[in-house]
């Protein structure tokens, strides 16, 4: 009987490992869209202000809110086609907006805080996936949190405070320390469940989504703070 249980935790250790690596690799692949399409965009500086000047730039922020939501609120009922052609459409559109940063930041340390942002996540993640401890009640928190730092980014606008300003950034950085650590656990808990077929699939891209989406705001956290204006 124990050498069954045995077998059983092996196979059942081996499929989470399976799931969290296409997790990742859908993750990397993104961020690898992303940045090529970020410095296409970029490399055409008049394109660039021509865009950010123009109502397009708003409507693409909207078609990234609505991709968002769609794969997040209706993934189950989309085909496993439909949900990877957004995942990616969505990783393309944040190339377009986020090119703007090229516009703001040098380029060295733009790359920098990339390189730092790399390590922090990947730490992060480590610590989510390999600790005992439950990091669900953390879950709520940082939930609320979330909530509290986009609030105040946009009251913020309005204000131009530059003490809130800050007091959000680094606020939320230690939000997307935590999102990353608290994502990977419940990832890999739900690997744990049990996934199959195109539910496997699917819970995979919406996996990458998540982690995408702290990396992304983490790194954009961090460049507020390490960023070199040009």
């Amino acid at each position: 009987m124990s050498q069954i249980n045995s077998v059983s935790l092996t196979e059942s250790q081996t499929d989470v490992q399976a799931f969290m690596s296409r997790v990742y690799l859908w993750m990397a692949t993104a961020l690898m869209v992303t940045a090529i399409v970020s410095a296409a965009v970029a490399a055409n500086q008049a394109f660039q202000i021509q865009l950010i000047s123009s109502p397009l730039f708003l409507i693409l922020i909207i078609g990234e809110l609505a991709v968002v939501l769609v794969l997040s609120l209706l993934v189950n009922r989309l085909s496993v086609i439909a949900a990877t052609i957004l995942f990616f459409a969505y990783a393309g559109l944040t190339g377009v907006t986020l090119s703007i940063i090229f516009l703001v930041y040098t380029d060295a340390s733009i790359t920098a805080t990339f390189g730092v942002t790399a390590g922090t996540f990947a730490l992060m993640s480590a610590i989510g996936y390999f600790t005992k401890m439950d990091l669900t009640r953390l879950g709520g928190f940082l939930l609320m949190g979330l909530i509290g730092v986009v609030l105040g980014s946009i009251v913020n606008i309005f204000l131009q405070n530059s003490a809130l300003y800050w007091i959000i950034t680094y606020v939320g950085i230690l939000i997307f320390v935590g999102l990353t650590a608290y994502d990977t656990q419940k990832l890999k808990r739900m690997a744990a469940a049990g996934l199959s077929g195109e539910a496997e699939h699917k819970a995979s891209i919406i996996g990458a989504l998540r982690l995408y989406l702290d990396f992304i705001n983490l790194f954009l956290m961090l460049l507020r703070v390490m960023g070199r204006r040009r």
